[in-house]
């Protein structure tokens, strides 16, 4: 008896084509960990499948979500079931963002903030980025990892004095990182020059280390120097930067911040835009008017609210704004920030017209940017992918869902050169999700941020069903993609 065509086809779907193109109804067949064949109903063979799933024509199919901005490198191992990434219909995820990731660094002591943001020394256990790919292949996570290398890791590994530029010799270290990263499956460079551990780097600097990625086929993700006043300057740096170094730009989390900046993505906007048309830019952005990272003396003021996310000392105090706890301990809100550290905080330091602004752009790309470590997470952790298509497509109707799914499908996987994801079409790996278009939506709030979102039916990662909304999480088949891989 001859064996069926393909293992699986999904029948009478809405398929959503990672490509921006509009919903048809057809059917998907997966062979192994591929899709073998795409069409408009009824032109793949009746029977053709060794398994046949008939969804239907309520439900959508679409390739798995791509997470392009996460904090995930030490979950992935830690947890690697990794419910709040696919409970969204994320099959891949960007890690090493901001600057901060876990190889090729190691402490023995705390790790400075915001290289705290991943775990306590005991979670940076890989001197080399060989170490933290065999660790990836070993856990087996339930989504594909793709891996930026932090600025901050590499400073801290090579450098005697982070608060000063690097030296020729501490320059050559990095690029000898680099070299390594590279040739074990890293993607590229990332930078936070607005963290301490990353600030002191000029543009020479950068340059010269970027230049060293570009070279293996890497890209460049930087959380830039300033995002409040100066956010035009650091535009302009960090074009001239990704420029110089001849590397594709991606400008993370692109806000203008602090309420006397708000409304001004008027003016980033058609710079970012602009500077595109001449060399590879985009930007990453989440769905909320809310960022969060460590609780940093420089960002604490009364002109926004402050919610606290996690601290040492006062566990108590997490989920607590942090003008209440000032109150309460009878202090102004500076003393009760230093008293919180080390700690964590949420701050509501953008405006909504900014968010939908972004997120509406060509270059835009959508990346949770969630902290995993947090006690009280931003519930951009897990609620992001459904909520710009169920709350700002489908309701607000800011862009249709085939836009919004080309942002978090068929762009990254392009801006970060993984081949063969992000798309449906035959021969492009198996990573799906299948959801349902009028009920899919984020559940997480600032309050209650770990409830997970509806309308996620079924994940497929590398062809495995992974994730039901009635089982959860049912196999784990996750890799080390992009890069050489």
């Amino acid at each position: 008896m001859m064996r069926p065509a393909h293992d699986l086809v999904l029948r009478n779907a809405q398929i959503y084509d990672g490509a921006g193109g509009a919903p048809y109804p057809g059917d998907v067949a997966l062979t192994g960990d591929r899709i073998t064949a795409v069409g408009v109903r009824g032109t793949i063979a009746p029977g053709s499948g060794e398994r046949e799933q008939d969804l239907g024509g309520l439900l959508a199919v679409a390739p798995g979500f791509i997470d392009a901005h996460t904090h995930d490198d030490r979950i992935v191992l830690d947890a690697p079931d990794m419910l709040p990434k696919i409970s969204q219909g994320v099959t891949s995820v960007v890690v090493g963002n901001c600057g901060i990731s876990l190889a090729p660094v190691t402490f023995g002591d705390s790790p400075p903030p915001p290289m705290n943001l991943l775990g306590d020394a005991s979670a940076y256990e890989f001197p080399n980025f060989a170490a933290y790919a065999a660790a990836i292949s070993r856990a087996v996570p339930a989504v594909n990892i793709a891996a930026l290398i932090g600025h901050s890791a590499l400073r801290l590994a090579t450098m005697r004095d982070i608060g000063e530029k690097a030296s020729p010799n501490e320059i050559a270290a990095m690029q000898a990182h680099a070299d390594e990263a590279m040739a074990h499956g890293a993607i590229g460079l990332s930078s936070g020059l607005f963290y301490p551990t990353n600030a002191a780097a000029d543009i020479d600097e950068v340059t010269r280390v970027a230049g060293r990625f570009a070279q293996h086929g890497g890209v460049y993700a930087t959380h830039m120097r300033d995002e409040f006043e100066h956010v035009l300057d650091s535009i302009d740096e960090t074009v001239t930067t990704a420029t110089a170094a001849g590397i594709p730009l991606v400008i993370s989390h692109h806000k203008c911040a602090g309420v006397h900046n708000w409304g001004r993505t008027l003016q980033t906007l058609p710079k970012i835009e602009a500077a595109a048309s001449h060399h590879p830019v985009n930007v990453d952005v989440y769905p909320y008017a809310a960022g969060s990272t460590n609780l940093r003396a420089d960002l604490v003021t009364d002109t926004y609210r402050i919610m606290i996310a996690w601290s040492r000392p006062h566990p108590e105090m997490e989920a607590r704004d942090l003008v209440d706890i000032a109150g309460e301990w009878e202090v102004d809100i500076h003393e009760a920030a230093r008293r919180l550290q080390p700690a964590g905080a949420i701050y509501f330091q953008m405006d909504e017209a900014d968010v939908r602004r972004v997120m509406s752009s060509k270059l835009a790309m959508i990346g949770s940017d969630g902290l995993p470590h947090d006690q009280h997470p931003h519930p951009r952790l897990w609620g992001t992918f459904p909520r710009v298509i169920g709350h700002y497509a489908r309701d607000q109707k800011l862009f249709p869902i085939e836009t919004a799914i080309h942002k978090m499908t068929g762009l990254p996987a392009k801006v970060f050169k993984l081949e063969g994801r992000g798309r449906i079409e035959a021969g492009a790996y198996a990573d799906l999700v299948v959801f349902n278009p009028a009920t899919i939506l984020d559940q997480a709030t600032y309050d209650q941020p770990l409830r997970r979102s509806i309308g996620i039916e079924q994940v497929y990662v590398n062809g495995r069903l992974s994730f039901t909304a009635s089982a959860g999480v049912v196999a784990r088949a996750g890799q080390l993609i992009g890069g050489r891989n």
